[in-house]
């Protein structure tokens, strides 16, 4: 690949004008974006795509496609250019789930997700500036723990007593186009960015058995750009209305939490919470979205009635919370695992011991390694380290049973097992949690 530094740098300035110019003109509506897929950026598209994810193309690899990578990008820029640019059909595959059902997953084809990156990259400088502080999934600079973080942090010196704990049924397989279109339509005055959106939106998808479905709702099965388009959604749906709609109707306090389309609310009365909850199923309803009932509930979450029973935890982004009392006698906000997060870890965990067992002892460590440092860093907070010990110690118990599996003869004791753990560096759970001294962004 040839040196496109300067090439680099002349996209990410491009990039910054576009943040520059939504930051400080909310109403400015972005022409000539079409333009900007060039050769210049889909080579830097090219280096932040993930080159190990599976791709829908029978006759090309990754690796195939690099071997001569300018020429390659140059050809797909000059299909662009000229609009001959097709979307390729996404490969649907369904991974099994712990209940018995089945996941739909979306495998675009290589070029599309390079397109798909070049094209999210630029949503986002367009649309970050008007995010919220509520808003954390897909985000730069954010993630799922910060969103615990600040949660915690709001309800440990907040003044919140009930919690909307809602779920949106299908989300993004029932995000409406049409509606969609035309939100993306009040910051962009670009007719062919648009339409490109909309070929993805409506690029058919080829399950195993042959048969080709074109979707008449959701975002891009698999595609690099569904994160944002479904942010933006949801920024219009939720995060916007509950800012200038809701919360000046409110008799007191209250804040959301959301992470893409798993999200809680927490009031400071029953009566704001019990509004909320009464208009929020017409309000989704209007963007083409349905709530779960059964998973949509108001519940009571006030440190006056501390205790784990069920009608007084909720569960956000695989933490279940709860208030309860210190060794002072002090009520704290906690978080633990949530159990049913737990056993599928574990269960996930046991199969792989299961099937990895055969590998060459170097591989088998370097890869439990990997999976329990994943778990620490995630799950290891401040009050969850019963949870994450249980984990480790299950764990342990599970690679001792099927290392012993390997062959017809037990292979190691306890006492030489330790030791082993021990050489090959075996992570024991280590807190992962920073001590929070700023202002949360939660307000």
């Amino acid at each position: 690949m040839p040196d496109t530094a300067g090439s680099d740098k002349r996209v990410q300035t491009s990039l910054r004008g576009i943040a520059r110019t939504a930051r400080f003109n909310t109403q400015h509506r972005f022409r000539d974006l079409y333009g900007l897929l060039n050769t210049e950026m889909l080579h830097l598209a090219w280096k932040g795509l993930n080159k190990s994810s599976a791709i829908a193309d029978d006759d090309i690899t990754v690796k195939e496609y690099s071997q001569d990578l300018s020429a390659n990008l140059e050809r797909l820029a000059e299909r662009l250019r000229q609009k001959r640019y097709r979307a390729k059909l996404v490969k649907r595959r369904f991974i099994p789930k712990r209940n018995g059902k089945k996941r739909p997953l979306g495998i675009p084809a290589l070029e599309d997700k390079l397109v798909q990156k070049a094209v999210a990259m630029i949503l986002t400088e367009i649309y970050e500036p008007d995010f919220l502080d509520c808003s954390y999934g897909y985000r730069p600079g954010r993630g799922a723990r910060d969103a615990i973080g600040d949660l915690t942090f709001q309800f440990q010196f907040g003044v919140f007593g009930y919690v909307v704990e809602a779920d949106i049924k299908s989300y993004f397989d029932t995000i409406d186009h049409d509606k969609l279109m035309a939100i993306l339509e009040r910051r962009i005055n670009d007719q062919a960015f648009l339409r490109l959106i909309r070929k993805w939106l409506k690029a058919g998808i080829l399950h195993p058995d042959g048969q080709v479905e074109h979707p008449v709702t959701g975002t891009p099965q698999g595609g690099l750009v569904s994160p944002v388009l479904s942010n933006i959604y949801l920024h219009e749906v939720l995060d916007k209305w509950f800012q200038d709609v809701v919360k000046p109707r409110l008799s007191g306090r209250a804040i959301m939490c959301r992470y893409a389309d798993d999200w809680v609310c927490a009031f400071q009365y029953r009566d704001d919470a019990d509004r909320f909850y009464n208009v929020l199923s017409k309000r989704l309803g209007g963007f083409g979205l349905e709530v779960e009932p059964s998973k949509t509930k108001i519940i009571r979450f006030s440190r006056f009635q501390p205790g784990r029973e069920r009608d007084r935890t909720f569960t956000f982004l695989g933490f279940e919370f709860y208030w309860l009392k210190d060794r002072k006698g002090v009520p704290r906000a906690q978080r633990r695992t949530a159990p049913a997060k737990q056993r599928e870890a574990l269960a996930r965990m046991r199969e792989w011991l299961k099937k990895s067992r055969q590998l060459p002892k170097s591989q088998f460590f370097d890869g439990l390694k990997r999976k329990l440092t994943g778990h620490y860093n995630y799950f290891y907070v401040r009050g969850n380290a019963r949870a994450v010990w249980s984990f480790y110690r299950d764990v342990i118990s599970s690679v001792f049973k099927w290392l012993n599996r390997r062959s017809q003869r037990k292979s190691y004791n306890w006492e030489r097992f330790k030791r082993i753990l021990e050489y090959a560096g075996i992570p024991k759970p280590k807190l992962t949690e920073k001590k929070r001294f700023r202002t949360c962004a939660l307000s």
